[in-house]
């Protein structure tokens, strides 16, 4: 049993403000006792509308940004869960990368967004690059295994199903879900369908506006929301468990009655 934090709050092009931003959120849930701390997508950077800044924002894992959250990681003793804008040597775009920093500093898993959002009017594949298909990365705390993906890849239920195969018991989603009709109501099912249909935790950290749409939320493995933040800037913390796992699929044995398997499009 431990305590996961997200956080909630509008990023934006100042990165030096942005990682201290971080830094305040990442002091607030280690005073409250949590051992992770997740933040938005692009949390690093990003702009109303996307365009050539995103790229030009851009940095190496090793770079001044990522090394910034080394530091707040270490100072803070927890894993830290970040969204940045990566850069690809040589190339005009970048990757939309989860980092996820342990606590002795040391980088503990990365995920590159896979599914880009070209939709409802939007085209982050003009500045950004999908990930590649590979084994989903996890970390552990205390027993507890942590599994990435982010915002628009909420909308393809399989991403999630490969994540709870490769053993996490929770699914830790930052994102910048793009305000607009529906798109909340969309949020807030899908994050909780998530959780539900795969008998997992699911701590989703938003964007708030102007950029994103808040509801920020942490849900159970049946679909009850222990944290929230609504609309508002800060931390909230819930407290996720390996026996809550066990019970509600003990009620639910979903997993072990399933006949698919999740299989790469060719």
């Amino acid at each position: 049993m431990i305590d996961v934090a997200i956080a909630q709050f509008a990023s934006g092009a100042d990165k030096h403000d942005n990682l201290a931003q971080i830094a305040k959120f990442a002091e607030e849930a280690a005073a409250g006792g949590a051992r992770v701390l997740a933040t938005p997508e692009y949390a690093m950077f990003t702009l109303p509308v996307m365009d050539e800044r995103f790229v030009d924002s851009a940095e190496s894992l090793d770079g001044e940004f990522v090394t910034g959250l080394r530091e707040i990681a270490v100072r803070h003793g927890l894993t830290l869960v970040t969204g940045i804008n990566e850069a690809i040597p040589g190339e005009r775009r970048i990757f939309n990368t989860l980092v996820a920093i342990a606590p002795d500093g040391g980088i503990a898993a990365t995920y590159r967004k896979l599914h880009l959002y070209d939709a409802f009017g939007y085209q982050e594949s003009e500045f950004v690059q999908a990930g590649t298909i590979g084994d989903p990365e996890t970390f552990t705390v205390d027993g507890i295994t942590f599994g990435l993906q982010t915002c628009y890849d909420l909308r393809f239920p399989e991403v999630t199903r490969r994540i709870v195969d490769a053993g996490a018991d929770v699914l830790v989603l930052p994102a910048e879900w793009v305000p607009g009709p529906l798109k909340e109501d969309h949020w807030t099912t899908l994050v909780r369908a998530r959780a539900i249909e795969n008998t997992i935790y699911v701590a989703a950290a938003d964007q708030c506006a102007p950029v994103g749409s808040g509801a920020s939320v942490i849900v159970d493995p049946m679909g009850v929301v222990i944290a929230s933040l609504g609309e508002r800037t800060g931390t909230a913390i819930g407290t996720v468990s390996a026996e809550r796992i066990a019970e509600v699929r003990a009620k639910n044995p979903a997993l072990t009655l399933r006949r698919f398997e999740v299989v790469a499009k060719q």
